[in-house]
């Protein structure tokens, strides 16, 4: 049977969502998972990207993702092409070793979501897919076939890219500048935990290994469970450690924790990260902390919709502006170099998709040159604090359907919902879902996420403790449009 994938989006579940094509683990079926990578690699032909040859597939440590990674690899094969199966490593060593080689990368991921999901993250021999390359997908007409021998399609795992991906940071890094350095690392199910070891021993610090699970653990950055909050306190006073460095399951989102266990939130490491390295043009998301603004530290800020496509087509654009030192960031934490960075004779190459490494490793390269702890470097920042959460299992196209209620009815409906939770507005930004800003300076973001069943909400404020109570009032509301 032949049909578009924008059909096969409709019927199966699996569709795009803010990175990649996303859907149950049960929907993503090998049948779905084939058709979707022949529509890529068919694209990439019909756009002149690629007439064959090597695509590049790695997967994280999902239970679904050796069979989905097997779907994908038989793909490529009645594609024309050949699978290079580059074990499971973290999405940046992946899309760092395809875009090196100018071929196509394909890592099969959830990122941060729960493990009965998966998704399929598509790198063309030039980067990330952006949102025009998403549409032109979804209108490639493929085979859906009934059944599908995957039986030995996924060949034996080519060594190469977790290697490169460890000399990537360890080349650049003067040597021994972690020495002295006692950093636990949290390696729960993270695809990242044996490149971010060899990374850390690499660059001479001594590393305590952290609460490794064999089974799936769904951290997400941007809303930090109770127990990862209780874990990092108590295991910085147990070992007296410097820093605590993570990543989310497939190692594009940091996460980093001070001396005293306290978890940096993504887009304030962002700003410190993009100081260190030395950034002009910053790109990152309007969910992200307006402390950038207020630093004064850089030339250009640019602020977009929340993804990282977005983020990489305003980094692009700058970049053919003439603008140099480009760089990006998410409120997750994910970094993105659009542009390469020179520093003592040493180059770290560009790498325009999410990051989890180089945040960490700048920060502490930062903290140690200043010989301060990592909690000081924070104290150059004006007071702005966030803190974000979501509702679990809320339909997308329910909370849609309430955001687009409250703008729809203006500043008045606005005000009634927030009621105690806020000053009268000064701001309404519906950029991408609904961002409201008060008479004093409070901000809440209310929107759906583009990967999970989910309702977000960012808040800002002018103390940790205002941006929490702040969020878990909303919370409460947002509870009642289920």
């Amino acid at each position: 049977m032949y049909l578009q994938i924008s059909e096969l989006m409709r019927d199966s579940g699996v569709s795009f969502g803010t990175s990649g094509a996303r859907g149950l683990s049960e929907a993503m079926t090998d049948p779905v998972c084939h058709a979707y990578t022949l529509a890529f690699l068919d694209y990439l032909r019909a756009s002149g990207r690629y007439a064959g040859g090597e695509v590049a597939l790695a997967g994280d440590y999902r239970p679904s993702t050796p069979r989905i990674l097997a779907a994908v690899a038989r793909a490529v094969i009645d594609a024309g092409g050949i699978p290079k199966h580059c074990g499971f490593v973290p999405t940046p060593a992946l899309a760092s070793h395809a875009l090196s080689r100018r071929i196509p990368g394909i890592m099969v991921t959830g990122s941060h979501i729960p493990d009965d999901r998966n998704g399929i993250k598509f790198y063309t021999p030039h980067g990330e897919i952006l949102k025009p390359d998403e549409q032109g997908i979804a209108a490639r007409r493929v085979e859906l076939r009934a059944k599908l021998d995957t039986a030995d399609a996924l060949p034996a795992i080519a060594p190469g890219a977790a290697d490169d991906y460890v000399a990537r940071y360890v080349d650049f890094f003067p040597s021994g500048s972690l020495a002295g350095r006692r950093i636990g690392l949290y390696e729960h199910s993270s695809v990242a935990r044996e490149t971010f070891l060899r990374i850390l021993e690499g660059l001479g610090a001594e590393v305590i290994r952290l609460g490794r699970s064999d089974t799936f653990v769904p951290v997400d950055t941007e809303a930090i469970r109770a127990e990862d909050i209780r874990l990092a306190r108590e295991w910085s006073a147990e070992y007296r450690l410097d820093a605590i460095v993570s990543a989310d399951g497939d190692g594009d989102r940091p996460l980093i924790a001070d001396e005293n266990g306290e978890w940096l939130r993504g887009d304030i490491a962002g700003i410190l990260c993009a100081r260190e390295i030395g950034a002009r043009c910053v790109v990152t998301p309007v969910s992200s902390n307006t402390a950038l603004e207020s630093t004064g530290w850089f030339d250009d800020i640019r602020r977009t919709r929340i993804g990282s496509p977005y983020v990489i087509e305003a980094m692009q654009v700058a970049e053919a502006e003439g603008r140099d030192a480009v760089v990006g960031y998410e409120a997750n934490g994910g970094f993105l170099l659009q542009t390469p960075v020179e520093r003592d004779g040493r180059r770290l190459a560009a790498l325009p998709t999410r990051d989890a490494i180089l945040v960490p490793l700048a920060l502490l390269a930062a903290a140690a040159r200043r010989g301060h702890p990592l909690s000081a470097l924070s104290d150059d920042l004006p007071p702005r604090h966030t803190h974000s959460d979501r509702i679990r299992e809320m339909p997308t196209e329910t909370s849609r359907a309430r955001i687009d209620a409250l703008i729809e009815g203006g500043a008045e409906a606005i005000d009634a919902w927030l009621g105690s939770s806020g000053a009268p507005l000064r701001a309404i930004d519906t950029t991408d879902g609904l961002r409201i800003t008060t008479a004093t300076g409070e901000i809440v973001h209310l929107r759906p996420s583009g990967n999970a069943p989910e309702l977000r909400c960012y808040t800002e404020a002018e103390t940790p403790q205002r941006a929490l109570a702040l969020n878990r009032e909303c919370l409460e509301k947002l509870e009642a449009w289920k």
